[in-house]
């Protein structure tokens, strides 16, 4: 989303992008963002949840970093995530992890959390309301940089209302007329370059070697 912001505010320090996972989305004039997914999908879309600070990160702190971290890599259903506020499951729920990622990666990834914490990467969501007031100049702007996007089939953010048909029937052709491919990789979640590497190095590659 950042990589997208970027391209959108200062075009002339971007030869090309390639954006993974989550498709650009052009600012309604009519509704805030946080305000339409509550209306969407209701208090409880993890979105949603993040709001209230402090909050989240009380219900992280009960769980543990590790199980966590474990929950958000291993979510692969085609659709929202809720976390509801009665809790996100137990600080004893067993979370197996795939092929894609090891015990090493989990816990090296946590020991960096419990340095930070999570407030920092929460903060982006809490502000996507003042980030829609401070973008009012830049609505119905285009992207326009040559972009290459992937996204994998079971991904939430390929799943979140509208945003398949968006991808696949125009409008993101629309908001990004330099986009050149989409690549829709099957039986991939949210975090592709962690699930598939190599492939997802390959593409990055072939496509910026356009703009030597």
């Amino acid at each position: 989303m950042i990589a997208w912001s970027l391209c959108l505010f200062r075009p002339d320090r971007v030869k090309a992008l390639v954006a993974l996972s989550v498709p650009f989305s052009p600012r309604s004039p009519a509704r805030k963002p946080v305000d339409g997914l509550k209306a969407l999908y209701g208090d409880e879309y993890y979105i949603c949840r993040i709001q209230e600070p402090g909050a989240i990160e009380a219900e992280f702190a009960r769980l543990g970093t590790e199980l966590v971290l474990r929950k958000f890599f291993t979510y692969r259903t085609p659709g929202p995530l809720f976390i509801p506020k009665s809790g996100w499951g137990s600080p004893d729920d067993e979370v197996p992890l795939p092929s894609w990622i090891t015990e090493e990666d989990i816990k090296y990834y946590a020991s960096q959390f419990d340095k930070s914490g999570f407030t920092g990467a929460l903060n982006y969501y809490r502000a996507l309301n003042k980030t829609w007031e401070l973008t009012s100049p830049w609505t119905g702007a285009e992207i326009k940089v040559p972009t290459k996007f992937i996204v994998g089939d079971v991904d939430l953010s390929y799943h979140v209302a509208g945003a398949h048909d968006f991808v696949n029937k125009g409008g993101l052709k629309k908001f990004v007329p330099l986009l050149d491919d989409v690549v829709v990789m099957k039986d991939v979640g949210h975090f592709i370059n962690e699930e598939k590497p190599e492939e997802i190095s390959a593409h990055i590659i072939s496509f910026l070697k356009k703009f030597d």
